[in-house]
């Protein structure tokens, strides 16, 4: 089976992009996450050898699609969670697989949402156990972390 890396992204604009997946031998990535960061992840854990498996569109303002991907979020090995405004999805995510969730706050967002500070702040108070947290529009740091995570010797796949 292959290994897993999986992005979702809980921004309505991002749906319309290319949602197919490169496979490089051995090694699948998933993310989860807010356009331009949630893409960046997904580009760098692709051009690292993960397979990739993105699901947008997916946030906790329509909670009904995260759960419609359940399976899809229970194969991944590391999930990267995208998201702007509240910053909910991390924790969401991150209560429902058994597995890392890198969370990426975004600076997307009106109202008090200050620049990603706000989503920051909740995925760095989350009480999932397993969540990391990278810095806001970081998705060149999640890709690469969620490589790492996912190449690692000795975890059952």
């Amino acid at each position: 089976m292959a290994k897993k890396v999986l992005i979702v992204e809980d921004d309505n604009d991002i749906a319309m992009l290319e949602r197919d997946y490169l496979e490089i031998e051995g090694f699948q990535a998933q993310v989860i996450s807010d356009g331009g960061a949630a893409e960046e992840a997904a580009l760098t854990a692709e051009v690292l050898g993960n397979r990739v498996t993105r699901l947008y569109d997916v946030g906790v303002a329509g909670l009904h699609r995260l759960l419609a991907s359940l399976d899809e979020l229970m194969q991944a090995r590391v999930v990267i969670a995208v998201a702007g405004m509240e910053g909910a999805l991390a924790s969401v995510v991150g209560g429902l697989v058994d597995c890392p969730v890198i969370a990426v706050p975004t600076s997307v967002g009106y109202g008090a949402s200050f620049g990603g500070l706000s989503a920051l702040l909740a995925m760095l108070n989350s009480c999932a156990s397993g969540c990391s947290v990278v810095n806001i529009d970081n998705g060149f740091g999640a890709g690469f972390l969620a490589s790492r995570i996912n190449q690692m010797e000795g975890l059952v796949e």
